[in-house]
């Protein structure tokens, strides 16, 4: 697993929840207190191990805590890179959905080793999607919910989300986009520093 998805999930501990619990976490599996190295690539094995103790001490279900790191991946001041790498998807939340199959090439212009699953949107008119996520790890999907939902919020789309497994063993994100201009969204512009209400 690229060290980048166990940093993430680290960052998240760390920020959601503090210093002490991450230092819990990092001790009761036997890792050093700093953690895991973004650019470095770790065994499988280590990552499920990362996320069933972190599950364990969250006392959360793998599937909530997995979205919640999506949310947190789109919307804590952190993470802004990764809003911004989104955000270039277009400017409406259906051009964005549009947007979904490149988002594993667009990846790779940033981290050119980072290899996230197949992404292929359905588009059934009338805003309802299918989102079909193909790879060898389900828990990208539930990432990708609490990506949804919270990029949602920042364009200021109404939508509903929904996940079920397919006959193939892949996950499908069901979306329903409601309103595209629901709310009010978060500014956006290409230069950096400007955040707050769209005016």
């Amino acid at each position: 697993m690229h060290g980048l998805i166990n940093r993430s999930i680290q960052c998240f501990v760390q920020d959601t929840y503090g210093e002490g619990r991450w230092l819990s976490i990092s001790s009761s599996m036997g890792v050093p207190p700093d953690g895991f190295e973004a650019m470095l690539t770790y065994d499988d094995k280590l990552s499920l191990k990362l996320l069933r103790t972190v599950v364990s001490q969250l006392d959360k279900p793998e599937e909530m805590l997995l979205e919640d790191v999506g949310t947190y991946l789109v919307s804590h001041p952190n993470t802004e890179a990764i809003r911004r790498l989104l955000r270039f998807g277009g400017e409406t939340f259906d051009e964005f959905l549009h947007s979904l199959d490149d988002l594993p090439d667009r990846a790779r212009l940033a981290v050119s080793d980072l290899v996230l699953p197949e992404l292929q949107l359905e588009d059934n008119g009338e805003g309802n999607f299918i989102l079909h996520v193909r790879g060898p790890h389900r828990g990208f999907a539930f990432v990708l919910v609490g990506v949804l939902r919270a990029l949602a919020d920042d364009y200021g789309a109404l939508v509903l989300l929904d996940h079920r497994t397919q006959d193939d063993g892949n996950m499908a994100i069901e979306i329903g986009l409601l309103d595209s201009a629901f709310a009010e969204g978060r500014r956006f512009s290409l230069a950096r520093g400007h955040q707050g209400q769209v005016a």
